[in-house]
């Protein structure tokens, strides 16, 4: 895309494009915070401080500590009134498409196969880097119902910075990367045969109509299929420290009542533990859309 900060053969562009956006980007955890007195009904202050966070680091805090945690209103109206309106309904969803990300109890089997739902570390990601490239996650949504007992932070990283880190170190890592095929996520198989297809794809895309950045990855070491080419081993190797060691990297601890909202960018989950009166429940949405500030509520 002529013109583009990811085209690699347009220095220009990409070097103004990347002055800019480490020259804005947060160095603390608490330039992203916004306290916000309803979710649910944003201020026009409030909805312009959420969009200026979200352009300098594709992702913003909000802070309604003051309300019912658990009330699950809030997540979704502050949702819809930033554009996030296709809502990925998963299996492990609740009915209204947002999942309660809490440890399942022994009696849940099907959710407790899965990390998300126990006390154990999740390491860097994008949400739903196994779907296909028509059902792309663009937009999530946590919202903290109750944290834990202790842990549980979660770790972030613009997945633009990550783009930048990795480009400065050579933009080979970044050409590998965007192969067709650079990453495969084997079949997921149950007991009625394949629940999930295999699914390919590259971990950097530019949207052709939109020509914004996306990403999907994983750091999991197992159950994953990198193409076996050395440019490609090479570039893997680079991300994995970039992740591992960015300057960049944001950490927060969610609080009841508090909520990230980003362009699906990297983030990671600290293991954590529990009390019988303090269990950690988050409510989580992903969706097919990114957030929008062109507009804002009445």
């Amino acid at each position: 895309m002529p013109g583009s900060p990811f085209d690699l053969a347009d220095a220009t562009a990409y070097r103004a494009w990347r002055d800019a956006r480490l020259a804005g980007y947060p160095r603390s955890i608490d330039e992203l915070l916004v306290p916000v007195a309803d979710p649910r009904r944003l201020s026009a202050g409030e909805f312009s401080a959420l969009g200026s966070r979200c352009a300098r680091a594709n992702m913003a805090i909000y802070d309604a500590s003051h309300l019912p945690a658990a009330d699950k209103s809030i997540p979704r109206f502050i949702g819809q009134q930033l554009g996030l309106a296709r809502l990925e309904g998963n299996y492990l969803a609740d009915e209204d498409g947002l999942s309660s990300i809490t440890p399942a109890d022994d009696t849940d089997r099907l959710r407790g196969e899965f990390i998300p739902y126990t006390h154990r570390p999740i390491n860097w990601h994008t949400d739903g880097y196994y779907n296909a490239s028509e059902r792309r996650i663009l937009g999530m949504l946590l919202h903290c119902a109750q944290d834990a007992e202790t842990g549980g932070e979660n770790r972030l990283l613009d997945h633009e910075i990550a783009y930048i880190q990795l480009r400065d170190a050579s933009p080979d890592h970044v050409a590998a990367l965007l192969q067709p095929d650079a990453m495969t996520i084997p079949a997921r198989t149950d007991d009625s045969g394949v629940a999930r297809p295999a699914q390919g794809g590259p971990v950097f895309a530019v949207d052709a109509a939109g020509g914004f950045l996306t990403m999907r990855y994983t750091a999991r070491t197992r159950s994953i299929v990198w193409r076996d080419d050395a440019r490609t081993r090479a570039a893997v190797r680079t991300l994995a420290d970039i992740l591992a060691e960015s300057e960049y990297r944001l950490t927060v601890r969610l609080r009841p009542g508090m909520g990230l909202v980003c362009n699906n960018v990297l983030h990671t989950r600290e293991p954590f533990a529990d009390s019988p009166g303090r269990r950690r429940l988050l409510y989580r949405g992903r969706y097919y859309d990114r957030l929008r500030f062109d507009t804002r509520p009445a």
